[in-house]
């Protein structure tokens, strides 16, 4: 039996990545006929169908999805091994792959982006922003920087900045409709919420001392964007839960309030994760030590 070599895998998991003999075609620079009799020509070897084909786009079988799962792994370890063998090289090289949330990844992790491009001109810097929660090893990523902690054994965090919560709300909206004392209050407030994937929907966990307590609030308004989030605060629309990296200076220039001074909510702080390895890739490495240099560093 022949054995699948490193190009194969790479073919089939471009083909997947864009969903289209034409545009894998163009990728490659070859004609669409030529993707299909390569594909052909794996189907055939290993007897079973990969993929579903349709006028314009394909699907991926189970078999396909089997084999696009074994591919990424195995040419995952390829692309470690020659990292692991060129790590010692004083100038890191190749394609990096960096996961951030959108507001915060936008505002602040784009612009060290930058900066690190213009240090290290060989490293190519893939940033993507999402909200939902990611695997680094089903996805493909050498780094994620997120806030609280990823509940993954395999990957290996670094704390970047220390994060405190806060429930805060504007002076008009606290004029309004008072100040809340105590977590059983809240239930009389209007709480703008946050959707979150990591977090239990519209339930706060607060803290005094050693008792802590879930409450369950509402509100007129919710969002899974921080930003707007907090923007309906600013506005008053109610009592919302933010960190303190989003509201400290708003809560100096008296624009919002924190409330419940005597509880404490879970802390958020900043993380950069990566996968636990013996030696990390030179182009990891780099960047891990980059961002936490930044993050050191005096505001300016």
């Amino acid at each position: 039996m022949k054995i699948e070599t490193a190009p194969d895998l790479s073919f089939f998991a471009l083909l997947a990545k864009l969903g289209s003999m034409t545009a894998t075609a163009r990728e490659l620079g070859v004609t669409p006929p030529a993707v299909t009799k390569r594909l052909s020509l794996m189907e055939q070897r290993l007897g079973v169908r990969l993929v579903n084909r349709t006028t314009r786009r394909i699907s991926l079988t189970n078999e396909g999805e089997l084999y696009l799962a074994q591919a990424t792994q195995i040419l995952a370890s390829i692309r470690d091994m020659e990292e692991s063998v060129s790590s010692g090289r004083a100038a890191p090289k190749g394609l990096l792959r960096v996961n951030a949330t959108p507001g915060f990844g936008r505002t602040r992790i784009a612009p060290l982006v930058s900066r690190f491009a213009h240090r290290y001109p060989e490293v190519e810097v893939e940033l993507h922003l999402t909200d939902r929660p990611i695997s680094l090893v089903e996805e493909a990523y050498d780094l994620a920087i997120r806030f609280g902690e990823l509940p993954d054994t395999r990957l290996t965090a670094r704390k970047l900045m220390s994060n405190r919560r806060f429930l805060c709300a504007s002076p008009a909206y606290l004029n309004q409709a008072g100040e809340p004392q105590t977590p059983a209050e809240l239930h009389r407030h209007r709480c703008i919420l946050h959707r979150q994937n990591d977090d239990v929907y519209g339930t706060w966990r607060l803290q005094k001392g050693k008792a802590v307590e879930l409450v369950k609030v509402r509100g007129a308004v919710s969002s899974n964007d921080g930003d707007i989030v907090l923007n309906w605060a600013l506005e008053g629309h109610g009592i919302v839960q933010r960190s303190e990296w989003d509201v400290a200076k708003y809560l100096a220039s008296g624009r919002l309030k924190e409330v419940m001074t005597d509880y404490r909510l879970p802390d958020a702080d900043l993380y950069v994760y990566y996968l636990s390895r013996s030696n990390l890739p030179a182009k990891v490495r780099a960047f891990i030590d980059f961002i936490a240099e930044d993050f050191r560093a005096p505001s300016a």
